[in-house]
């Protein structure tokens, strides 16, 4: 039975929540180190760094591997569902972003497993688990629109870095908070895109991300994990 639309939105609110026990808080991807090297260093460079990744970085990327899991997920293809992890696990640039990743989704796939022990039993992979495929199982289960799942994906994504941002550069909340208003508009057009991609349109262009995640790994002082 289909659930109503409140049950989705309410699924929806829980999953991309800040208060998700994930670890999503401990991670910076790159961005400490960023600020460590100026790149980065107030509202209007955290601002044009955030709307590059929304338009050609690895966010994307994800994003629409996990739609391609949630479509999986619908069908009950297992193999598709390896597939695209595999291939994401492959496409992570540094250790330290892909073991953010594979932490945050065997984190999701726990409480996964926890909720819906029924349903999640057949479809859930063993060993590592990339975030963005977890996610994407545990929404085509929980029935959520994928096109808000998008939206909802990116605005995390957004939310955890700026919250990041705050404490590092460092910004005011208020300021953190305007910030993340003035993102909608790129976050709905990355979702946009998203939505449309072919599998061999699939594509990121985040060298600089890599290059400050790889730096991180050595930095001297750090608050966050990568």
């Amino acid at each position: 039975m289909l659930k109503d639309n409140r049950h989705q939105v309410l699924s929806l609110l829980q999953l991309v929540s800040p208060a998700l026990p994930v670890g999503a808080y401990s991670y910076s991807e790159g961005l400490e180190t960023l600020v460590e090297w100026g790149t980065i260093r107030n509202r209007h460079t955290f601002k044009h760094w955030l709307e590059q990744e929304l338009s050609y970085g690895a966010i994307c990327l994800e994003a629409a591997v996990m739609l391609r899991t949630y479509e999986a997920t619908v069908r009950s293809d297992r193999a598709a569902l390896i597939y695209w992890n595999n291939w994401l696990s492959a496409a992570r640039e540094t250790s330290e972003l892909r073991a953010s990743s594979w932490q945050m989704g065997q984190s999701l796939m726990g409480l996964l497993l926890a909720l819906k022990p029924i349903e999640a039993q057949n479809i859930c992979l063993e060993g590592e688990c990339n975030y963005a495929v977890s996610l994407g199982i545990f929404a085509a289960l929980e029935q959520i629109n994928p096109q808000s799942l998008i939206l909802g994906y990116l605005h995390s994504w957004a939310t955890n870095l700026i919250t990041a941002g705050v404490k590092l550069i460092p910004l005011g909340q208020t300021a953190g908070q305007i910030l993340l208003h003035e993102l909608h508009a790129s976050i709905s057009d990355a979702a946009t895109k998203i939505i449309s991609l072919e599998d061999d349109d699939l594509s990121s262009c985040s060298w600089g991300l890599s290059l400050a995640s790889m730096a991180h790994e050595t930095q001297y002082t750090r608050l966050f994990r990568s």
